[in-house]
């Protein structure tokens, strides 16, 4: 490697997971960022040795990038196992590297600190500033009820995505960035910097000083991502309105350190959570106007009284001391304490015969109006025969239908893709109806909106109930109440269970059969089975047999 041994001797090793890709647009200034976390690693004393991993990419990657999350995890955990790495920077961006990193990290147990690559830069559309996805699902509904052109489509896509970059929105990408930062995972204010703003060179220099300094101090994931820091991620996941694709990853993170998290802690954070954030999907800014506003610090700000001050970050400070200074600048972005959006709810997790072990719906997305519905479901039997109908003229459908998407879970499809925002039939378009009761065992992107009921567990591919309902089934949603039923007798019920046979497995081989075979369920985050330790004893860091050179 052209190295002179006499110059890093006794110094520590410092790998940089970097997930670029060609492939990943998101993460295409990563290889920039990783020069200057090299540059912070070299002025502090320590070897940065650059290594690939894995790039989970949203745009191309199909059926879906969730069906690779546990894939990159094992990638960076058994590199980091492998090799003599003293500790880490992880270099993330797009939806599900965050949380797959984060998880690797979580297990390996080395001194881990993570870098994002930023959101991108936002665009305009006829004189409006467009939000990555959410505007993208609007414009599509535009589209198909025939009032956007096909020329004023091209022009949209052209101006879509002006540069390299994370989601502008509150997507997932944002969501999670933010909460590795609440989780003290990050260097505080880092999450939110645009990509193409100099400050974000600035802090990747500053984090490849800081991993040297941890690996000093031995400061390591196990001391950070503890029960309480989970709660804070919580906490700030509902004053966000984040994504829901959260949830599952927290509850995945949080099982890598052998801690239970139950849907029923996000729903009793929930009720006492305000809603602070007005941005797209449930609000109106995207993130540039976040950052400038003071970022995930200020937010974390103005529910301190809710937090735990006492969890340590990387900085080896406490979450408390970090925020000290902290404020919002721009209250129309994000609210004081006593003018939020909402007193709670961002989030609720539903309950019922349909959902015996839960399901998710962002309240903070969706329509008021919908929050208490009764309606005959409209139930599709896949993605293709959703596709296949959703458009036809003839169908069954009304303003007060439920929606039903069955068989795209984790192990239905498999991967567990985001097509639970089930778009709204052509016919109701046509006639103005913007948003119906839908409901999946799917997930559905942190950008989009709607009442979308989601993550019902357990899925139709592992016999649960959702996959006997029926066309003209009665299904009852109150979000108040949290409970999600299907109203059909439990005679009716029997036979139809009696009479259920599970689908034949397309996937004979590789990873997907793996995938199917060994994946959890949605309330328990999606991880393998054998990724997740069953007692602290498991968490132990195992190092190779045959010692290193």
């Amino acid at each position: 490697m052209g190295l002179n041994p006499d110059d890093f001797a006794g110094k520590p090793v410092i790998g940089i997971a970097n997930s670029w890709s060609d492939l990943n647009n998101c993460n295409a200034s990563l290889r920039e960022l990783a020069e200057a976390v090299k540059r912070g690693v070299l002025l502090e004393g320590g070897l940065p040795l650059e290594f690939p991993t894995i790039s989970l990419g949203e745009e191309f990657m199909k059926p879906s990038a969730m069906l690779y999350r546990n894939l990159m995890a094992m990638d960076v955990e058994e590199t980091l196992r492998a090799n003599p790495i003293d500790g880490v920077v992880l270099l993330c961006n797009c939806d599900k590297t965050t949380p797959a990193q984060l998880m690797a990290a979580a297990s390996a147990d080395l001194p881990a600190i993570q870098l994002n690559g930023g959101p991108r830069a936002i665009s305009h559309f006829h004189g409006e500033p467009i939000g990555s996805g959410t505007d993208l699902w609007r414009y599509s509904d535009e589209r198909r009820a025939g009032r956007l052109s096909d020329a004023d489509w091209r022009d949209l896509e052209a101006c879509y995505g002006c540069g390299v970059g994370a989601c502008n929105t509150m997507g997932t990408a944002s969501t999670m960035t933010s909460l590795s930062e609440s989780l003290g995972m990050m260097l505080p204010g880092t999450a939110s910097i645009p990509a193409t703003d100099a400050r974000r060179m600035q802090a990747a220099t500053a984090t490849g000083r800081r991993i040297v300094q941890m690996v000093h101090e031995d400061l390591r994931p196990s001391k950070i991502l503890t029960p309480a820091a989970f709660d804070n991620a919580i906490r700030a996941l509902l004053a966000l309105g984040g994504s829901t694709n959260a949830v599952v990853h927290l509850v995945a993170m949080a099982g890598r350190r052998n801690i239970r998290l139950p849907l029923s802690r996000f729903d009793e954070l929930a009720r006492t959570t305000p809603f602070l954030v007005n941005l797209m999907p449930s609000g109106q800014h995207l993130m540039d106007r976040f950052h400038a506003a003071g970022g995930l610090s200020a937010v974390l700000a103005e529910i301190r009284d809710l937090l735990n001050l006492d969890s340590l970050t990387v900085t080896g400070q406490t979450l408390g001391e970090n925020i000290i200074r902290a404020r919002s600048f721009d209250r129309d972005v994000i609210r004081a304490r006593e003018q939020p959006l909402a007193e709670n709810g961002a989030l609720a997790v539903l309950t019922g015969n349909l959902a015996p072990r839960g399901a998710v719906i962002k309240v903070s997305a969706a329509s008021p109006k919908l929050m208490q519905q009764r309606g005959r479901a409209v139930v599709f039997h896949d993605y293709e025969d959703l596709l296949a109908r959703i458009n036809d003229p003839a169908l069954p459908v009304d303003a007060n239908s439920v929606l039903v998407l069955q068989n795209a879970g984790p192990k239905g499809v498999p991967g567990f893709p985001e097509w639970g925002s089930i778009p709204i039939p052509t016919k109701l378009l046509q006639a103005g109806v913007t948003d119906v009761v839908r409901i999946s065992d799917s997930r559905m992107s942190g950008t989009a909106f709607g009442t979308v009921v989601l993550h019902v567990a357990p899925e139709s591919a592992d016999g649960g109930l959702i996959g006997l309902v029926h066309d003209g089934d009665v299904i009852e949603l109150d979000v108040e109440s949290r409970r999600l039923q299907l109203l059909v007798d439990d005679a009716e019920l029997a036979q139809r269970r009696a009479a259920w046979q599970p689908r034949p497995i397309k996937h004979l081989r590789g990873y997907p059969r793996l995938y199917i075979d060994h994946v959890l369920q949605a309330d328990e985050g999606c991880d393998f089975d054998f990724l997740r330790p069953s007692s602290d004893v498991e968490l132990e860091f195992v190092q190779p047999v045959v010692g290193r050179s």
